[in-house]
């Protein structure tokens, strides 16, 4: 099990380097409130990235995304909703990890810190939603 996650994630960190060097979309946007990842972020960008956050702390997206409408008798998420505050932690999780590749693991002083795979959430939370003083 050990060995398929970290090839998963392998996989995973070099899928979203070469994803998120395509400038995707135009401007106009087809995702509401991205505040931290790139506004032309394309569907497979996205749902790469969100895989890796769901594996990284072993948690399904209504960790972050509250829930919305039922429609055809069906739940749905709200993703462009900010009122789960566990949502506004992953972007100040995100801005962290961006952070310290960019400062510590950019020797090429690259301006595109999210393409960096250095640190990413799974660094340090091994697939647990909080990180354990072992990990650190």
């Amino acid at each position: 099990m050990y060995k398929f996650t970290k090839l998963f994630l392998i996989v995973s960190a070099v899928v979203s380097i070469a994803a998120m060097s395509n400038p995707g979309m135009p401007a106009d946007e087809k995702f509401q409130n991205l505040k931290v990842l790139p506004k032309n972020i394309t569907d497979e960008q996205l749902d790469s990235a969100m895989d890796q956050y769901k594996v990284s702390l072993g948690v399904r997206c209504s960790f972050c995304h509250a829930q919305g409408p039922e429609i055809d008798g069906k739940r749905h998420l709200d993703f462009a909703s900010d009122s789960k505050p566990e949502k506004q932690r992953a972007r100040e999780m995100i801005q962290m990890t961006n952070y310290l590749n960019e400062t510590y693991f950019n020797p090429d002083h690259s301006t595109r810190p999210d393409t960096i795979h250095a640190v990413i959430c799974y660094t340090c939370h091994r697939g647990n939603q909080e990180i354990g003083r072992a990990h650190v």
